[in-house]
C-alpha cells in the first residue's frame, strides 16, 4: 500500500487517527481484502499493525466497528463520491456518437478506478452483501449521482434512433451487472488468471449490445 493511498483514507476520515489507529486500520484493510473480513481475526491485523490485540479494541469496540471505520468514513467519502462526481465528470460531459462508444469509456474509467482502489473495492465487494449500511450509502450515491446521468444519455440516444427503444431501468441494469459480474470474476474469484481487459471490454460491449437489440422493444 504506497503513500499516497494511506494519505487518501487517512483525509478521509472524519476524526484524526493516532499513529497506532492508522496502523490497525492500513492494516485490516489489507487483510479483509486478501482473506475476507469474516476469515480474518482481530489477532492477525495485531499483529501485522505491531500493537497489541487489547489497543484494536481501545479504538474499535468490535471487529464490525474496524470494518466500518473503514468502509464508511474511508471508503464511502472517498471512493463513492469520487465513482459518482468523478465519473460524471469524465465520462457524461463528454460526447459520444454511439451508444456503444459510452459503453467503452464507461467500462474502461471504471476499471481504471478499480485497479487504483483494489483493496478497499474487494472489501466492499465481498462484505456489501452482509452489511446493510454499506447498501445504504451506495444506493443513495448511485442513486442521486449516477443514475440520473445514465438515464439522460440513453433518452438521448434513444432519440436520435441510435439506441432501441429497451426501457431504461433494463438497460442500465443488464450493462452494470455485466459489467460488476466481470470485476467480481476478475479481482475476487479469478485474480490469478491471464486476463486481457482489452478483450474483454470488447466482449462486454458486444455482449450488451446483443442483449438490448435483441430484447423486444417498449
Amino acid at each position: 500500500m504506497d503513500e499516497t493511498y494511506v494519505k487518501q483514507l487517512m483525509e478521509a476520515q472524519e476524526v484524526s487517527l493516532t499513529t497506532k489507529q492508522a496502523k490497525i486500520i492500513i492494516s485490516a484493510i489489507e487483510i479483509f481484502a486478501e482473506k475476507g473480513y469474516a476469515a480474518t481475526s482481530t489477532s492477525e491485523i495485531a499483529k501485522q499493525a505491531g500493537v497489541a490485540e487489547g489497543t484494536i479494541f481501545r479504538h474499535f469496540p468490535t471487529k464490525k466497528d474496524l470494518l466500518l471505520s473503514i468502509v464508511k468514513p474511508g471508503l464511502m467519502k472517498l471512493a463513492v463520491p469520487f465513482f459518482a462526481s468523478q465519473m460524471v465528470n469524465d465520462i457524461f460531459k463528454k460526447e459520444f456518437n454511439e451508444f456503444e462508444d459510452l459503453l467503452r469509456a464507461f467500462i474502461t474509467n471504471r476499471l481504471e478506478f478499480v485497479e487504483g482502489n483494489l483493496p478497499l473495492i474487494k472489501i466492499v465487494l465481498q462484505e456489501i452483501a452482509f452489511h446493510e449500511e454499506i447498501q445504504i450509502v451506495l444506493k443513495e450515491n448511485f442513486q442521486a449521482k449516477v443514475y440520473p446521468r445514465l438515464e439522460e444519455v440513453i433518452i438521448a440516444f434513444q432519440k436520435q434512433g441510435k439506441l432501441k427503444e429497451f426501457p431504461i431501468p433494463t438497460i442500465i441494469r443488464f450493462s452494470l451487472s455485466t459489467f460488476l459480474g466481470f470485476v467480481i470474476t476478475r479481482y475476487i474469484v479469478m485474480p490469478n488468471k491471464q486476463w486481457d481487459n482489452e478483450r474483454e471490454i470488447d466482449d462486454m460491449i458486444t455482449f450488451i449490445m446483443n442483449g438490448i437489440e435483441s430484447g423486444q422493444a417498449i
